[in-house]
């Protein structure tokens, strides 16, 4: 059986010229990145805004486990199936992380014969998208300690409060907590300080919620950095360096056009984490499939109670959009895990474990219709599934009224995915959504977040401790808590333990730390220590990695 990145290298992919021609984009629109990858000029946006916009599908999932669930290899082959079905459709996918490139996960750009390529550019340095941010994020860094040493402090900076910190876009546990400035006075301000992963940084965040550069400009304005000896937010545009950071930024912005295995379109964008921001690819991206194409697939990352519940409430929010459907992911195998069976019994026949772990699927369904949106169950299928198990499945979604559909996308393309195709179009074309809102943006932080925990989660409170209930206060006094909530949580579970699968029920929420991204415009309410600089496993994937001679790469997945 062939490697992914085989299969990838056995492709003959079109020129990029030619993948833009199909959906319109004018020579002049294209910034070509050598022939199989290129930047799309906002441009497009302008000259198609009186155009109407082509459906939005989401993809999300059940929640994650070590099984794999394959979100992103269900929307490619999902959108190569449209396309065989005569539909003119659109994927719109995050930028992979080279931390998890190189660390336990390897790299997120589908899987089998659902990929985009050039699976090994996007992977790796793509066009520079990553190192945009990272330098931008840094030069913020700089003039902050800048202003203290050089400036005298003329903002009076509290030091000891300053929340931004360094990035680079690797998994380096050494770097999350350092000191800076040693080496005497030539050398800085003295001072402990930290290192999060690229991905984790707010200008990431401020990148996939910006509209165009000046939306962006202002917002890299509105970063708050901490506060100042008096208790005030001190700002970026007080420092003064938000045009230099989104000069940083003037090629970042634009999304960036590549392919699908079978030269179906596809745009990737921006990549958030999901459990501490709000885990999807750019609005600008999504915009553009939708004006592009007549349907536009789009994801949200890990379960639907993180991404795709931060979709709704923070990417729909400040993008104007809402989906017309839901396509909610999972595996036999994951479902099993969620009944209780254990990562190594996994290819054993257990239909009751099938039946039990169903109540995770049900919650997310559930999930995806409180926000007034028909949904599909995707089956991502597995050799290992069995008639029983299978059937149990498809018995348990017709009684809870679920639309569901078998997908064999990794092995065999958009073929695999034709009934998941034909039955999305038909949800589409007969049940409409109706928009409906989780909770005001307006109301208090503990009633936003009370209603994301009771609704989405299945619990039945927060309860917050002594310094997230001083933060909350100081938010409050600052003007700043009337933002969308975005939880930071584990992904593992409904709950903030990892170890409750299924639909736990009847538990609490502890928020430990209450902060603002106030450029990106929410708030993020912690609830467990996120890693935010992971670090390299035991026998990290870069060890299985190489290059020859002629320049062609092994073991990347």
């Amino acid at each position: 059986m062939l490697s992914d990145i085989e299969i990838a290298q056995k492709n003959v992919m079109e020129p990029i010229d030619k993948i833009a021609a199909q959906l319109d984009i004018h020579p002049e629109e294209l910034e070509q990145y050598g022939h199989y990858k290129a930047k799309i000029s906002l441009d497009v946006l302008k000259r198609l805004e009186n155009k109407p916009d082509g459906k939005l599908v989401l993809v999300t999932a059940i929640t994650p486990t070590p099984a794999g669930e394959g979100k992103s290899t269900t929307s490619i082959g999902l959108v190569q199936a449209l396309n065989k079905i005569g539909k003119k459709a659109v994927v719109a996918l995050r930028e992979p992380s080279l931390g998890p490139v190189f660390g336990i996960k390897g790299g997120a750009a589908g899987g089998g014969y659902a990929q985009v390529v050039p699976m090994d550019d996007i992977n790796l340095h793509f066009t520079g998208d990553m190192h945009a941010i990272t330098a931008a994020n840094n030069l913020l860094a700089a003039i902050i300690l800048n202003n203290l040493e050089q400036a005298r402090n003329d903002l009076r900076i509290d030091a000891r409060q300053i929340t931004w910190r360094r990035v680079m876009d690797m998994n380096d546990r050494a770097l999350r907590h350092v000191v800076v400035g040693l080496g005497g006075k030539a050398c800085g301000f003295t001072r402990e300080d930290g290192f999060m992963i690229t991905v984790a940084s707010e200008i990431m965040a401020i990148l996939c919620l910006a509209t165009d550069l000046q939306d962006l400009k202002r917002r890299f304005g509105r970063i708050i950095i901490g506060p100042d000896l008096d208790g005030n937010p001190v700002y970026v545009h007080q420092l003064g360096c938000e045009g230099a950071m989104a000069m940083l930024m003037k090629d970042a912005i634009k999304p960036n056009l590549v392919q699908t295995l079978e030269h179906t379109p596809a745009i990737i964008h921006g990549g958030p984490f999901a459990n501490i921001a709000h885990g999807c690819n750019s609005i600008l991206a999504t915009k553009m499939a939708m004006k592009l194409g007549d349907i536009a697939v789009t994801e949200a990352g890990f379960g639907a109670d993180l991404g795709a519940e931060k979709f709704m409430d923070i990417k729909c929010h400040y993008g104007n959009i809402y989906p017309d459907a839901v396509v909610v992911v999972a595996t036999i195998r994951a479902l099993k895990m969620h009944g209780g069976v254990k990562k190594t019994e996994l290819s054993r026949e257990n239909v009751q474990a099938v039946s039990d772990g169903f109540s995770n699927l049900a919650k997310q369904v559930e999930n995806m219709r409180s926000f007034g949106l028909p949904v599909l169950v995707a089956i991502n299928k597995f050799s290992s599934d069995t008639p029983a198990e299978i059937e149990m499945l498809l018995k348990k979604c017709e009684s809870f009224g679920v639309e569901v559909t078998l997908n064999e996308c990794w092995e065999k393309g958009g073929e695999g995915g034709i009934d998941m195709a034909n039955k999305l179009v038909e949800i589409l074309d007969t049940i409409k959504a109706e928009p409906k809102q989780l909770y005001d943006v307006n109301d208090t932080i503990p009633n936003k977040l009370k209603a994301i925990v009771t609704n989405i989660y299945g619990g039945k409170g927060v309860e917050f401790t002594p310094n997230a209930k001083k933060q909350i206060k100081q938010l409050e006094a600052w003007g700043v808590d009337k933002l969308p909530i975005c939880v930071a949580k584990t992904q593992y579970s409904l709950s903030d333990n990892p170890a409750l699968l299924g639909a736990p029920k009847d538990f609490d929420i502890t928020v430990q730390d209450v902060r603002v991204s106030n450029g990106a415009g929410f708030i993020v309410a912690q609830t467990s220590n996120i890693m935010v600089m992971p670090g390299l496993p035991k026998k990290p994937a870069a060890l299985n990695m190489d290059i020859d001679a002629n320049g062609k790469i092994t073991g990347l997945f």
